[in-house]
């Protein structure tokens, strides 16, 4: 037998020297010795931490070399760590970063162009690439939800679709606002940048909008504000406008039509991976998710970076305690600044509503092993790679710059990701270690398991184990299997989330302020 195949796997990971906790990679009952010198006096679930010496009261306990929390009593070494004996408050309840502004940002060394990797895409008219080739049907309010699912259905159950194979689909994207809300400020802000953010996504071909016509969101004010006029591949109507709901249909059915043809045209050609614009996202994470999959991720986002690609870092709430290690990657100090004004603006959301910052991980989270939302943000903050922060952008803002960028949006993935779409992303990855049920149209969604078990549980809904790194596989090699991935799923290998079909439900726009 091979060296390899009898190598006995590894039970325990320290990550950091400095750390003084280890991570059980499998179930440690009492009793274990470990090959840190202790033995386990609390059994340990796999994922989770104990303790490699003495922990006292208000001492930091320390996970890849940083805090993620604060003991709140004395930990003996062997003793499982979480929440009953690890929290967020330190001795005098508080906790401070150095954001040492752009001191650590390090120019990556780009690709030449001849160099770069490339992909099968659809060029729009616009310059901007696509990965896909849908026709959306969107909707300004909740009232109009209903019209745009029935002519969506219509068109999918006629065998139109049969006739023009370069279509993936006539998706509608519905959502439960538009109305009962004001007509200015950030809750209207963030509903028409991802309205139109959406519409203008390179992966739609077309795309029909549709309202019922006496909502706050008035479609005539959007194409007013962004300079749309209508034509082949856009249009909008009202149902009121139209004479009701089987006009209206009647309308949508005859518009798409249409389009169909026109949308159908757009061939695939070679395109440099430069024109990639991929979302982050991770979700239902573990006590794996920043060993594993996230610094796998991370590192395919640096090639991509190198590539010329854009990679969009969200989800601020799980960035939460690890802001100080992105920050430094700032090129200047005004792109760390509006990082950090973002972190601040979420500690006041919090507290209006009555909140913490520590509400995320979830209960998912912490039985996988995630204690506080420190070590959640750590794990999460590694999918962002190592090249310099170019930009931070605000929920459904165009996506502009090139490189590595954060857009501040929920931690809830279906909100997170709505907003990186909006923004422009044509490609998504999203790593899990629970096993979220997720898909994304009009963006394909690449899913990573972080640990082996829920890969071979779910191996329906995940594309790549990377659970398989804490068994030898390096980072480096995974990272470059993602991104060799993304490059095929870019050009029309399907993932498993679209092959079961989803997508449809995924389209949740962040609603911010009162419901009225």
């Amino acid at each position: 037998m091979s060296e390899t195949m009898i190598r006995p796997r590894p039970t325990t990971l320290v990550l950091n020297p400095s750390d003084n906790i280890a991570v059980a990679l499998a179930n440690l009952d009492v009793g274990t010795a470990t090959p840190q010198g202790v033995s386990i006096v609390r059994r340990v679930p796999r994922g989770h931490k104990f303790a490699t010496r003495l922990i006292a009261a208000g001492e930091p306990v320390l996970k890849f070399g940083q805090i993620i929390g604060f003991a709140s009593e004395s930990i003996i070494p062997g003793d499982w760590v979480h929440e009953h004996n690890c929290g967020m408050g330190g001795a005098d309840g508080s906790l401070t970063h150095d954001y040492a502004l752009a001191e650590g940002a390090v120019p990556p060394e780009m690709l030449l162009l001849d160099q770069r990797a490339t992909f099968e895409g659809y060029r729009r008219a616009n310059g901007k690439v696509g990965t896909r080739n849908y026709v959306g049907i969107l909707t300004s309010v909740n009232c109009s939800a209903t019209v745009a699912k029935f002519v969506a259905e219509a068109i999918n159950r006629s065998g139109l679709l049969e006739d023009y194979p370069e279509i993936d689909g006539v998706v509608p994207f519905v959502h439960g606002t538009g109305c009962g809300m004001e007509s200015r400020g950030e809750g209207f802000d963030i509903l028409k940048r991802t309205q139109w953010g959406y519409t203008s996504n390179p992966n739609l071909g077309a795309a029909l909008l549709v309202g019922l016509g006496c909502e706050v969101f008035q479609i005539g004010r959007m194409k007013e504000m962004y300079g749309i006029r209508e034509g082949e591949t856009f249009q909008s109507m009202t149902i009121q406008e139209r004479g009701g709901t089987k006009k209206m249909i009647e309308w949508g059915v005859e518009k798409v039509k249409e389009m169909l043809p026109i949308a159908a045209a757009a061939r695939r050609e070679t395109i440099d991976a430069s024109h990639l614009m991929l979302a982050l996202q991770c979700g239902g994470s573990d006590g794996y998710s920043g060993i594993t999959a996230n610094p796998a991720l991370g590192y395919a986002a640096d090639i991509l970076v190198r590539n010329g690609g854009t990679a969009i870092l969200s989800e601020t709430p799980e960035i939460y305690g690890a802001e100080h290690l992105l920050t430094r990657r700032a090129i200047n100090r005004e792109v760390g600044e509006k990082l950090i004004s973002r972190i601040h603006w979420w500690e006041d959301y919090t507290r209006r509503n009555h909140g913490e910052m520590n509400n995320n991980p979830s209960p998912g989270n912490k039985l996988g092993g995630l204690t506080t939302i420190l070590e959640k943000s750590l794990g999460a903050a590694a999918k962002g790679g190592t090249t310099p922060l170019t930009a931070v952008y605000e929920y459904a803002e165009p996506v502009t710059a090139k490189g590595f960028v954060f857009m501040d949006t929920p931690g809830f993935d279906p909100v997170s990701a709505t907003g990186q779409v909006a923004g422009g992303a044509n490609l998504l990855a999203f790593t899990t270690g629970r096993g979220s049920a997720y898909g994304c149209k009009p963006v394909p969604s690449m899913k990573l398991a972080t640990n082996s078990e829920v890969y071979a549980r779910m191996t329906d809904d995940m594309d790549i184990n990377c659970g398989d790194i804490v068994e030898g596989v390096s980072i480096e090699d995974k990272g470059q299997q993602i991104f060799d991935m993304l490059l095929d799923i870019a050009s029309g290998k399907h993932t498993k989330s679209e092959d079961l079909g989803y997508g449809d439900n995924e389209f949740v726009p962040w609603q911010v302020g009162a419901v009225m």
